[in-house]
């Protein structure tokens, strides 16, 4: 009996463990890490955001510029939580894009003047006062409470350049570039100090590639050593507590080449600019006059586990709320007249015909 409770004592579980000075980390499924996406809809969408050693791809809208909203958040949320971050692009001087970042809404501190106007005007019962003006978004609070697990971030606001004026931030330009062998040789030396171990979980880095593929890029023609790029760049993740997102043009390129591309891809994302004045569109969707784009989830990472992604939806509207916040949102059928026939979905019985009938109603 002794020898039964020594065995059960003993028993402990093989998961990674978060420190409390660690920020910007979730658990997720079969010992799996988030780090959010900068989006708190799409942190819903992927079932909590980006996971540990993975690998994400945007492929790009050469028609809108809809795949630098995506960046820009994943950059933000990284530099707000200090998270190192590797950022490489085609221009001259990558440093300037980190000027466009935004920055993040503090809704707690801007709505406690409006709370207390609410409850001057509103009863409400005591132990129902502390979900009283607490914000939706919040998935997750970090220990020290300084910022949530994904903020909003408002595009018309820039960040801070204290977040961005340290030593946690290197720029790499990959313009004029004859191979990717400079870059290869910094994305090793960046993950290298993010290696997994057994242990706890001491820090966390960000590597955000812009345009790969570019035709700025003097390798954009080099097919077979991009993609080897890409297989390396996603071995050296698997064996790292970072996430890379690397953004590329697939008109751009060959058919096999963006296939090849899309298929080593951990999660796989795709952007869509939609025409201004697209009126069977208009007749179709509901707030078509709202969106600015679609986003298309093609494939979610899911690593330990053998389990397929199940998603209630694949496509998704980009609507930009006040102007200032990226929300994301399942599309969703404009009602269909009567007179026009049916509706998709809907069943013979419940049809726009005239005629009466037993069953009409």
């Amino acid at each position: 009996m002794a020898a039964t409770r020594a065995r059960v004592s003993s028993f402990s579980r093989n998961v990674s463990t978060v420190t409390s000075q660690n920020h910007g980390l979730k658990h997720g499924p079969n010992g799996t890490m988030f780090i959010s996406s900068g989006i708190p809809d799409l942190d819903k969408i992927l079932g909590g955001g980006f996971s540990l050693g993975s690998l994400v791809m945007v492929m790009e809208d050469p028609e809108a510029p809809h795949h630098m909203l995506l960046l820009r958040n994943f950059m933000s949320q990284g530099l707000v939580q200090k998270q190192p971050l590797l950022y490489a692009s085609a221009s001259r001087d990558p440093k300037s894009f980190l000027g466009t970042l935004p920055s993040p809404a503090s809704p707690k501190g801007d709505n406690k003047s409006s709370d207390l106007s609410h409850e001057k005007d509103l009863r409400i019962a005591w132990q129902y006062k502390k979900y009283f003006g607490e914000p939706q978004l919040n998935l997750n609070t970090n220990n020290g409470g300084q910022h949530d697990y994904c903020n909003d971030f408002d595009l018309r606001k820039p960040l801070d350049r204290h977040f961005f004026s340290g030593n946690n931030v290197d720029c790499v330009s990959i313009k004029d570039s004859p191979n990717l062998t400079a870059l290869q040789d910094c994305c090793a030396g960046f993950l290298a100090k993010f290696s997994r171990n057994e242990g706890s979980i001491s820090s966390a880095g960000r590597i955000a590639i812009q345009s790969f593929c570019s035709p700025q890029c003097k390798y954009s023609n080099e097919e077979w050593h991009m993609l080897s790029f890409i297989r390396s760049l996603k071995g050296m993740a698997r064996s790292s507590n970072a996430v890379i997102v690397v953004t590329f043009p697939p008109s751009l390129l060959p058919p096999s080449c963006s296939k090849r591309l899309q298929h080593m891809a951990d999660t796989l994302l795709s952007v869509k600019a939609i025409p201004d004045e697209d009126k069977e569109l208009a007749k179709l969707l509901t707030g078509y006059q709202d969106m600015i784009g679609l986003l298309n989830v093609h494939k979610v990472a899911r690593l330990n586990t053998q389990v397929p992604v199940i998603l209630e939806a694949t496509t998704f509207s980009i609507k930009l709320q006040k102007r200032r916040f990226l929300v994301l949102e399942c599309l969703n059928q404009a009602p269909v007249d009567g007179s026009s026939g049916s509706s998709y979905g809907t069943s013979g019985g419940c049809s726009g015909s005239t005629k009466a009938g037993p069953l009409d109603f």
